[in-house]
Order: structure tokens, then C-alpha cells, then sequence
């Protein structure tokens, strides 16, 4: 009863935070609402006991990723920023609806066809183990997870230095 308390009130913070993040008109306001979305997914991995995966989401995405948007905001000229208004165009709209109802679709059809095959075939249901997962994410084999790792954490390292170039003011 507890967890369903507690992913009830995640699933409430995560859900506001989104719907402010993308209605907000201040750019800082968005970064910080999209913080308290990634804390919130953050959340639901420790309350289903994936620890690293909890931990990797605070270091990397909501600590990391986040602060890297902080970084590009404060680089965007202040003038730049001043005179931006962006209207909403009903063609625009009406072009989003549609693109959305077309994913909803799409998934509402691959959910449907995939409970169907669940159910007509005689699937075994087996569980991954967490040390076949751990193996995958520090595997550097095959189908191992830490060379890709290291490819992404070397470009963020040079997004970063390249941010302080453009920073400088010579």
C-alpha cells in the first residue's frame, strides 16, 4: 500500500513538472521543471529496488545533462532571448495533434498485437538476471555496454569544453 502511495505521488510530480517544463515562458524555470522530472524517474527506480539504475539516473541525467542545459542557457545572448515570442499557429496545432494521435496509434497497435501473441502462444516467462544486466553494462564483449558509455561521456566532456571556448570573451 505504501508503494502505491508513494509512485502515486512520484507519477503526480513527474507529470506537473512535464506539463510545466513544456508550458513555462522562462527558459530557467523549464530547465529546473525538467530537474524534477528526471529526480521523479529517479524515485520510481528506487522504489522498484534497480539502485544503480536510480543512481545513474541523479548522476548523469538529472545532475549531468541538466546542469550541461543550465550551461548552454547562460551562454545564449541575453538579447538573443529578449525579443523571442512564439506564437502558436492553429496549423501548427492541428499538424501536433495529428503527429501525436499517430504515436498514440502506433503504440495503442504494437501493445494490442503483442498482448495478443502473449496470449494465443505459449511463451516462456523468464526473468533476466541482475548479474546478466551487470554483465551487459560493464561487458566491454560483444553486447557490452561500456565502450558506448565511454564514446558518450567523452562527448559531453567535449560539448563542455567546448562551451568554455565559445564562453570566452577573446
Amino acid at each position: 500500500m505504501a508503494n502505491t502511495i508513494v509512485f502515486a505521488i512520484l507519477a503526480v510530480v513527474i507529470l506537473g513538472s512535464a506539463v510545466m517544463c513544456v508550458m513555462t515562458k522562462r527558459i530557467m524555470r523549464a530547465a529546473t521543471f525538467l530537474l524534477f522530472v528526471l529526480f521523479g524517474i529517479a524515485g520510481i527506480y528506487f522504489l522498484l529496488d534497480y539502485t544503480f539504475l536510480g543512481a545513474a539516473q541523479i548522476s548523469v541525467y538529472a545532475g549531468g545533462v541538466t546542469m550541461i542545459y543550465i550551461f548552454a542557457i547562460q551562454l545564449v545572448n541575453k538579447q538573443t532571448l529578449r525579443g523571442f515570442v512564439e506564437r502558436m499557429k492553429g496549423s501548427r496545432v492541428a499538424f501536433g495533434a495529428f503527429v501525436t494521435l499517430i504515436g498514440f496509434l502506433t503504440v495503442a497497435l504494437v501493445f494490442f498485437k503483442n498482448h495478443l501473441i502473449n496470449r494465443f502462444a505459449e511463451v516462456a516467462d523468464t526473468e533476466v538476471s541482475m548479474k546478466t544486466i551487470g554483465d551487459a553494462l560493464v561487458g566491454a564483449g560483444r553486447h557490452g555496454y561500456v565502450l558506448p558509455f565511454e564514446f558518450i561521456s567523452l562527448f559531453l566532456l567535449a560539448c563542455i569544453i567546448g562551451g568554455i571556448v565559445i564562453s570566452r570573451k577573446e
